[in-house]
Parts: structure tokens; sequence; C-alpha cells
């Protein structure tokens, strides 16, 4: 079993550790140095990338979470939290871990309102076709050389992993039966 910590500073992290805990792993949230040092995976749930970012800053957390992702902590970053791993933000400046080498543009989709579903078909085969929940989502605007798009919609990637970090544009974590939770899980 594997001990994934879900950044629990703000944003949908009880969602995650629920998707976690029904895929196989011991979930749990983190909040201290002593928690993302504990962790053998993590997970950055979606909510406020400025709030996440400024909050991680402040009480510590940016550096030392930097250091464990460049040694090979594997980390799955959903909507918010591709945001914070983003090396890129269109028209923005903002506190950020910035080590997937993709562009993103924050809220591309629409406001809460024009949140929507769609049906994607993943370059996973343990995963398969998925349902992806949108949700004031961000665009992926450009892939560096080392990322691997594992699904689009609309022509634009919403899955995509370098090595061990995964970003996703949508909310995996809001759909029944965890599948790319399990996935991750796997890495």
């Amino acid at each position: 079993m594997r001990r994934v910590g879900v950044l629990a500073l703000q944003g949908d992290y009880a969602a995650h550790r629920a998707a976690l805990e029904s895929a196989g792993a011991e979930a749990y949230e983190a909040r201290t140095s002593a928690d993302i040092e504990s962790a053998e995976a993590l997970v950055l749930p979606g909510g406020e990338s400025t709030v996440m970012g400024s909050l991680l800053v402040r009480f510590g957390l940016m550096e030392r979470l930097i250091e464990r992702i460049r040694d090979g902590l594997p980390v799955l970053g959903t909507c918010a939290g591709l945001i914070l791993l983003a090396a890129r933000i269109d028209g923005r400046e903002q506190p950020g871990i910035r080590l997937l080498d993709v562009s993103v543009l924050r809220n591309a989709y629409g406001r809460q309102i024009a949140s929507f579903r769609a049906r994607v078909t993943t370059a996973l085969p343990s995963v398969g076709p998925i349902e992806a929940v949108f949700i004031r989502a961000p665009k992926i605007t450009d892939v560096g050389e080392g990322v691997q798009v594992l699904a689009e919609h609309d022509g634009f990637p919403i899955l995509v992993r370098q090595g061990g970090i995964v970003g996703c544009t949508f909310h995996p974590e809001l759909v029944p039966g965890a599948a790319l939770h399990r996935w991750f899980l796997s890495l």
C-alpha cells in the first residue's frame, strides 16, 4: 500500500482522499513539512492556485516540496494543482512549483456556470475512456519536448505526464471508480 499525501491547505482535498482510499492507498491530509516528508506520493488538488501557492510560501513548504518533487516524489496535480506545477502561466505571475514543462491559461473554459463533463479517451490502457469534469478549468496551451500528452479535449491536452509529474486540467476525483488515481498509484 502506498502512503499518499493530499495537500490540504485549500481546495478539494477530501474528494481526492476518498478516491485514493478507494483505489487502495493509505491517504492522508498533508499540511505540514512532516506530512510532505512522509509522503510516498502527493496530490495537489483543485481549488484556487494563487491561494495555495501563497499558503505554501507562507507556511514555508514550497521549497521543500520542490526539492521532494525534483528528487522523484510522484505528484498528481489537478486543475489548480496543475497550475501550481506548470512552468508557465499565460498572462500571470504567481507563486508556483514550476517543474512541469507546460504553459497554462487559467479559467480558460469559462466561469463556474460554464462547468461541464466530457467523455475522453486516454492513452492509458489501464484507464481507457473516462468522464472528465471541467470546473473553471485551465487549458494547457503548450507542452515541452519531455511532456507526454495522455488525453486531449477539443484539440488541447488535458492530461500530461513528465516523469513522475502528472497534471490534468479536470477533476478525476469527482467521478466514480478512481481510475486515474489507481493508475497514478502504479507509478
